[in-house]
């Protein structure tokens, strides 16, 4: 690492590291329900043009102009996926943490009460559901500033976790600087939590997951049915339980409103949760959890 190229390409390396989780599970999942809704590129939201991103229509053209079948693939997310998946997490009683955009946040008072009693972690994941890569640093500071007062509005405190998504170079600066997240999620580069130090200041890092992801059921090259998503999640768990039985490790599952939420795909995802529960030594949490555990037990 330098100054000219500060990635890490190492990481933890040869010697892997050697953690313990409560309670000496194998492995921590930690499953992330991403609430967007409302708050993607729309011309009512005074965009340029329509969202192109995560939806039904892959490849989707920007319209300059509202695109209403856009519009109703994000609304299903907010009107009946969060609800079905609000169910299951319930009746499962599994612990998530939702990563909110502060302005889809706003536009729905009654799924804020139903994250609000339940056990449920609410991290923010910005004020827009937009690209970052090429917004002024400026820009993305004011709209952080913003996530966290919207934040703290609706659910009388600031959130604890950080992850925009569709990030810019300037982001873990902005993380940095406000200096009031336990964690930021921004990145993919690891199994593990590790620590990001810049300035003498330590920034948690709890990489996240774009594999493990229903975000693939809307990409080229991605799951085409429920039984995919499921073999996939099978097949990443068994590997990190295998591995945790010597070197605990963290599994991240991502999950969206309005991609899992349909009936064809929710199905895989109850078959995940029975499949992990039925084995010993697995700690299903949140991701402030993890936050907390390693903060507590590894620090630097």
């Amino acid at each position: 690492m330098s100054k000219k190229d500060p990635r890490n390409m190492i990481g933890y390396g040869a010697k892997d590291k050697k953690i313990k989780w409560p309670n000496n599970a194998k492995i921590a999942v930690q499953i992330v329900l991403n609430y967007e809704e409302g708050a993607e590129n729309c011309v009512l939201n005074g965009d340029k043009h329509s969202e192109v991103f995560l939806s039904e229509i892959i490849g989707a053209q920007p319209v300059r102009g509202r695109h209403i079948n856009m519009e109703s693939l994000y609304e299903y997310g907010s009107r009946r996926g969060f609800w079905r998946l609000h169910k299951i997490f319930k009746e499962k009683k599994i612990p998530v943490t939702i990563f909110g955009v502060g302005m889809a946040l706003a536009k729905n008072p009654q799924a804020c009460k139903a994250l609000m009693s339940s056990n449920y972690e609410v991290a923010s994941h910005g004020w827009r559901w937009i690209d970052y890569q090429n917004i002024k640093k400026s820009e993305e500071k004011k709209h952080m500033k913003m996530a966290i007062e919207t934040h703290k509005k609706i659910f009388g405190k600031r959130p604890l976790g950080w992850y925009t998504g569709r990030c810019s170079p300037n982001t873990r600066d902005l993380v940095f600087e406000d200096g009031g997240f336990l964690y930021d999620s921004d990145s993919y580069s690891d199994d593990l939590p590790y620590w990001e130090t810049r300035k003498n200041k330590q920034q948690l890092i709890i990489p996240y997951t774009l594999d493990n992801n229903d975000m693939r059921f809307a990409t080229n090259q991605g799951f085409n049915t429920g039984d995919h998503f499921y073999s996939y999640l099978k097949d990443s768990f068994d590997a990190l339980y295998e591995e945790g039985k010597t070197n605990p490790k963290m599994m991240s599952v991502g999950l969206h409103c309005r991609i899992i939420g349909k009936p064809g795909r929710v199905q895989a995802l109850k078959k995940f949760i029975d499949y992990i529960k039925k084995h010993k030594d697995v700690w299903i949490c949140k991701r402030v959890d993890i936050a907390k555990h390693w903060i507590k037990n590894y620090s630097k």
